[in-house]
């Protein structure tokens, strides 16, 4: 049997199903249903935040943030995230600029923000890298002292805690992904968590078209999401904690098996917060020890992934911005499997095929 690097984690289908009987009681699908309402009240609970908008997908999220905070010129940004980070600057007609990251953490280097401000600068979007904390407190010192908006990609920090505050709860705007793959999620979907006073309602309507009801207030686009997605994440929702204990067994035990050192190395974070255990990802010394490694498990029916690859600033259709730290990591960084019903037999293979070639 194949062992994907992420597996979705599945509530009981019974209680699934009892949502799912609400539905089709009232056939009301979607349009800001009552699971949806519900959801949103729910998450805000358990993360504490101000507020919080269920929306499509975590890309619709960052675009929303952007538009919401009336983002229109350049934005400072990581180059190592998933795609999706860039791609919501550059389809909302911003710049990316990109600065390059940590070599400890892998999150945007807060030290060298400050020199790539120019007089079009709106804005910094950081990303919370595999759900290490950047480091919220020199991008918000910086952040005012230019008179900047910072939106944090927190895609993978459901669940982080920082200072005993949901990671969330920093930033402008912070965004969420929901999608299958990640720790809790909805099937697909995201949220919006602004931390600006008053934001809440537009954050709303430009996911809802601009209008409620009959009154139309503004440009719009179809951020909203369904029924069926809140009632996934109303069943994986009171799971989350013991999510985030097993994918700690897990990862505690690749540490263990894994022979690191010289030619094996992993993330830290110089921070002291509360993990979720997002992702396990591996650094290699080169990129052709990573190849080799990659294949090898592949030819075990093991499926990791180049996560992230490749540095975003190297991107085609983009003009190259130069980031030799990200540029670096972006060639030898693996994740390897990491789900809830990981078996320890299977770390413990997974452990002794890489090190069988470092």
């Amino acid at each position: 049997m194949t062992i994907n690097v992420t597996k979705a984690f599945l509530p009981p289908i019974e209680d699934y199903q009892t949502y799912l009987r609400g539905i089709w009681e009232r056939t009301w699908l979607t349009n800001n249903g009552p699971l949806v309402n519900e959801l949103e009240k729910k998450l805000i609970e358990y993360t504490k935040v101000n507020s919080l908008s269920f929306c499509t997908n975590g890309t619709i999220a960052i675009q929303v943030a952007l538009k919401a905070l009336e983002i229109t010129g350049e934005v400072i940004t990581t180059p190592f995230s998933y795609v999706a980070t860039t791609n919501s600057i550059l389809w909302e007609n911003c710049k990316p600029v990109f600065v390059d990251i940590r070599e400890d953490d892998f999150c945007i280097d807060a030290t060298k923000i400050e020199e790539k401000i120019t007089k079009n600068t709106q804005a910094i979007l950081a990303v919370h890298v595999y759900g290490f904390p950047c480091d919220v407190e020199v991008i918000e010192k910086i952040a005012k002292k230019h008179n900047l908006k910072v939106i944090y990609d927190a895609a993978h920090a459901f669940g982080v805690k920082y200072k005993d505050k949901s990671l969330l709860s920093y930033g402008d705007i912070s965004t969420c992904s929901f999608h299958a793959t990640k720790l809790f999620h909805t099937t697909e979907g995201g949220a919006i968590i602004s931390n600006i006073e008053g934001y809440s309602k537009k954050i709303k309507l430009y996911q809802t078209f601009g209008h409620s009801e009959d009154n139309y207030f503004c440009l719009g686009i179809n951020g909203k999401n369904s029924e069926f997605h809140a009632a996934m994440g109303l069943c994986n929702l009171p799971w989350v904690e013991k999510i985030i204990r097993k994918r700690k067994e897990i990862s505690e035990k690749y540490t263990t098996e894994l022979n690191f050192g010289k030619t094996l190395s992993k993330p830290q974070s110089i921070l002291n917060f509360e993990y979720n255990y997002a992702y396990y990802p591996v650094l290699f010394q080169s990129e052709k020890k990573l190849l080799e490694v990659k294949d090898l498990l592949s030819s075990n029916k093991i499926n990791t992934r180049r996560y992230f690859y490749p540095s975003l600033n190297s991107l085609p259709f983009l003009k190259h911005q130069s980031c030799p730290i990200s540029e670096s990591i972006s060639l030898r960084i693996l994740a390897l499997p990491l789900f809830y019903d990981l078996k320890d037999k299977d770390i413990i293979r997974i452990s002794k095929l890489i090190n069988s070639r470092l």
